[in-house]
């Protein structure tokens, strides 16, 4: 007889946790998994990937690291787990503690538990477009989006889609769209696309989009679909304009799939997740959840957030397995929300807290850019652009954003754990990471862009944001642009902003090129500004005292150039 029954709702990624937690850690449990889908955990972020043909058989999005397929038969033998799929579960009854499912053949079937884990993860928003049930309209959430995309990408070259929405799902599935060989364009409701980055860098993906060949429209949303024959042939804009194509896809975000739990009477939060304290428990005692439908704690507001990823899915379902099979001891302490995806020939994390998230938090915020190279050029350097943003009372980190064509991975992962820890600037400054000229600078990466903020929060350095730079182009203000680099480099590359070029080590003695007046105003730069900054300090020096340093440089320059 097994001393206890758990029964898990949902198979993709943390019901599958949950499930395989709860009876390593029970061996005495009776653990049934209930899955609707005929899949058992999809590596769904991996989506895009199938779709474009990077990923070659679906299998491998449903297999472990050693190749076996995980589905009913693994479960039952490797983790002890029976699962059900093409069982779709239709009702919880909280006081007699039973689940109510339907398999695809057969009438309805009750379990009782004695705990029960929610992990019914997410739906895509598809607002209530007109035109939205035309033939050739896709979202992309599940394994069967996936094969259906896939097969109409392989036929697709040449044809024209349009991508609805700028965010993770929008701009992978741009990149799984053109790799078809469509021509693809995205539209973002928002100024700029990927949200969870500030301007600086978001622009530098969109530029980066663009030279890809995709047509990015920001700053204006879907109005509906038109169509002919039933199928899908243009997206209507706001501004009233149509952009024909032959396919469209919504990746507009995805909502909390809590129908069973309200139904079921379950507290829902005010974010329109399942409500769940840090034991991921939810109102009831006996029921828990996971995963894409619960809401969570922001560990930097310490306000409740909906945060629908992969990883803090399977952490989510790992806390509610252990505490299902042995009581409430294990604890899910909440997000910091970070993120990567790859867009093309770059990538684009986060972690934390973005400048504008952390004002509307109510921090006195400061900040910084940094452009440098994530190895030595001997190694085969790749440029990053990065912009750390911190409390200015405590120094304390709160964000930080990465873009570019090298290891940003490594750089994001490396400020979550400071953000985690609550170390300040300074102390990121000083973080003994291991260096080897393969694998980083001697300072590397992460290391100097705090370094930078650091001089500027003590007060020696003055830098402006590139968006900060321009805002006072286009207001008229009256500025020296000096441009320290070498006359190669000038002609290679500059701005156009009727610039004067003194290369750093001609500017102790070409003084007199200078305004005349020491309190004019003069934004120093170079590719990325290291020798922008040593231009402040020898001005600085020579008793210039309105001198800025254009962070990040050239390369971290969103805008229109020259050359």
């Amino acid at each position: 007889m097994p001393n206890m029954r758990i029964v898990v709702v949902g198979g993709t990624a943390a019901g599958p946790k949950a499930a395989a937690r709860a009876k390593r850690l029970n061996q005495g449990a009776e653990v049934i998994l209930i899955q609707k889908a005929p899949e058992l955990s999809m590596a769904s972020c991996g989506y895009p990937y199938y779709v474009s043909g990077d990923v070659a058989a679906r299998d491998q999005l449903l297999s472990t690291p050693a190749g076996v397929v995980r589905d009913p038969l693994f479960f039952a033998g490797a983790k002890g787990v029976k699962a059900l799929v093409n069982a779709e579960v239709t009702g919880v009854d909280p006081k007699a503690k039973t689940v109510t499912f339907r398999k695809a053949a057969g009438g309805p079937e009750t379990l009782e538990y004695d705990k029960l884990i929610l992990c019914t993860g997410s739906t895509p928003r598809v607002p209530p477009f007109p035109g939205v049930g035309l033939e050739g309209i896709f979202t992309l959430h599940s394994m069967s989006d996936a094969d259906v995309l896939r097969a109409v990408g392989a036929g697709a070259a040449g044809k024209n889609a349009v991508v609805a929405g700028g965010g993770l799902i929008g701009m992978e599935t741009c990149e799984a769209l053109a790799a078809c060989g469509m021509n693809v364009t995205v539209v973002e409701k928002l100024p700029n696309i990927l949200a969870f980055l500030d301007p600086e860098l978001s622009m530098l993906v969109e530029n980066h989009a663009r030279a890809k060949g995709v047509r990015v429209v920001t700053g204006m949303g879907v109005a509906g679909f038109e169509g002919a024959d039933g199928r899908v042939s243009a997206v209507r804009l706001e501004d009233g304009s149509s952009l024909p194509c032959d396919l469209a896809v919504v990746a507009l975000g995805v909502a909390p799939n809590v129908g069973l739990a309200r139904d079921a009477g379950l507290a829902i939060g005010a974010t329109g997740g399942i409500a769940v304290d840090e034991h991921m428990r939810t109102s009831d005692p006996d029921i828990y959840a996971a995963g894409d439908c619960v809401e969570v704690t922001c560990r930097l507001t310490g306000g409740k957030t909906l945060a629908p990823y992969g990883d803090l899915a399977n952490l989510e379902g790992r806390v509610a397995g252990e505490n299902a099979a042995l009581g409430d001891k294990a604890v899910f302490p909440g997000t910091i929300h970070s993120g990567i995806c790859k867009v093309f020939d770059l990538a684009a994390g986060a972690t934390g807290l973005s400048e504008r998230r952390a004002r509307q938090a109510g921090y006195d915020v400061v900040t910084a850019v940094n452009a440098s190279p994530d190895k030595p050029g001997f190694m085969g350097a790749k440029l990053l652009v990065s912009k750390m943003i911190a409390d200015a009372g405590t120094g304390r980190i709160l964000g930080f954003q990465c873009v570019g064509a090298g290891e940003v991975n490594r750089q994001v992962a490396e400020a979550a754990v400071a953000v985690m820890a609550g170390l300040t600037v300074e102390e990121a400054g000083m973080a003994d990471l291991p260096y080897a000229p393969p694998f980083s600078l001697a300072i590397d990466h992460f290391i100097a862009t705090a370094h930078v903020l650091d001089n500027k929060m003590r007060g020696l350095f003055a830098g402006e944001s590139c968006i900060e730079v321009r805002r006072g182009l286009d207001e008229g203000r009256e500025q020296y642009f000096l441009d320290v680099r070498g006359p190669k480099e000038f002609e290679e590359m500059r701005l156009g902003v009727g610039e004067t070029l003194i290369p750093l080590g001609q500017l102790r003695n070409r003084l007199d090129e200078l305004p005349a007046d020491k309190g004019a105003r003069i934004v120093a730069y170079c590719k990325v500004s290291m020798r922008g900054y040593e231009a402040q300090r020898i001005l600085e020096g020579r008793g210039y005292d309105n001198v800025v340093v254009m962070e990040g440089g050239i390369m971290a320059w969103p805008f229109g150039r020259e050359k």
